[in-house]
């Protein structure tokens, strides 16, 4: 949860300034915050298919076989 106040107190960031500068950066935050909505749509993308929901063209091809 790179935007909580849990990851300003990381034990890491602490330890070696250097390590702190990069994770504290909002580039960094962002990032990792894309890569968690990308993640969960993908999961939730997947999950449509398992119960059914996906719809097109490879979806059509795998039902008729």
């Amino acid at each position: 949860m790179p935007w909580s106040a849990f990851w300003e107190r990381n034990y890491f960031g602490d330890l070696v300034p250097a390590i702190h500068a990069v994770i504290t950066n909002n580039y960094l935050r962002g990032a990792i915050s894309g890569l968690g909505l990308v993640n969960i749509w993908f999961a939730l993308s997947d999950l449509a298919g398992v119960a059914g929901l996906r719809s097109g063209p490879a979806a059509a091809a795998e039902r008729d076989a």
